[in-house]
């Protein structure tokens, strides 16, 4: 099955300095990439990368992502229209290489013999980043925001109010 949003980069023509990648979604790859990732839109998404070869593997891709996506706000279900600007950074390794056990390292795809589907990657990235509770400015969750707590009372309300002072 192809991804929504699929750029093969064949990494055999990489020369020795690099180059330059700019991959951009059409408006129907956007629309299956907000279906897939369960949000109301994808307006834009745009990566600028710079693919160079490593050595001890394939290459390394360091760029930005950019994006416009609309998600339901969590506590009213109005839309949430969101600009993202996240770096990216991966390490796109050979067939049956193993991956990197380090926290730190950034993200890992295998290559498809001398190529790498960088949009896949790409969508990854994005739903990645995507806000997991997103809220329109106005939007309050039950009981917040208001105010301090009532005073104590009852039994222990004297132990609370040394417990303050102490």
């Amino acid at each position: 099955m192809t991804p929504e949003f699929s750029r093969m980069v064949n990494l055999a023509r990489l020369p020795p300095e690099g180059r330059e990648e700019r991959l951009e979604a059409k408006p129907a790859e956007c629309a299956a990439l907000a279906r897939r990732f369960g949000i109301l839109g994808v307006n834009r998404l745009v990566a600028r990368l710079r693919l160079r070869p490593e050595p001890g593997g394939l290459a390394t891709v360091d760029g930005r992502l950019e994006a416009e996506v609309v998600q339901a706000c969590v506590v009213t279900l109005d839309p949430v229209v969101q600009a993202m600007d996240e770096p990216v950074r991966l390490r796109i390794l050979a067939p049956g290489e193993a991956p990197s056990e380090d926290p730190e390292a950034p993200d890992e795809i295998e290559a498809e013999g001398d190529s790498v589907d960088l949009g896949e990657a790409i969508a990854e990235q994005l739903a990645l980043a995507l806000d997991p509770y997103p809220r329109v400015p106005s939007a309050a969750l039950p009981g917040e925001g208001e105010g301090e707590e009532p005073p104590p009372s009852g039994p222990f309300a004297g132990l609370a109010a040394l417990r303050k002072r102490g």
